[in-house]
């Protein structure tokens, strides 16, 4: 595996790990008390904590792609037959 599929691969996760971890503990505008945005979408998030979601993401996907990367190197599933 070369640098730039390495790349790749952590990237793919990444994003994976992104929009999995995006609609925990949200909360929209519709279940909260009074948020104090008058005309908001109900639909739209209070807090959505997006910095702790980015670090939750990025460990995640460090985790995943140390695994694949080792799966890979591993000569488990070859790839190039």
């Amino acid at each position: 595996m070369n640098i730039a599929s390495a790349i790749v691969v952590y990237v793919i996760w990444w994003w994976v790990a992104f929009l999995a971890v995006l609609p925990v503990g949200v909360e929209g505008r519709w279940e909260a008390e009074d948020d104090g945005v008058k005309g908001a979408d109900p639909g739209a998030p209070t807090a959505p904590n997006l910095k702790k979601k980015l670090l939750m993401a990025t460990g995640l996907s460090a985790i995943l792609w140390v695994l694949t990367v080792a799966v890979i190197l591993s000569g488990v599933f070859n790839f190039r037959e």
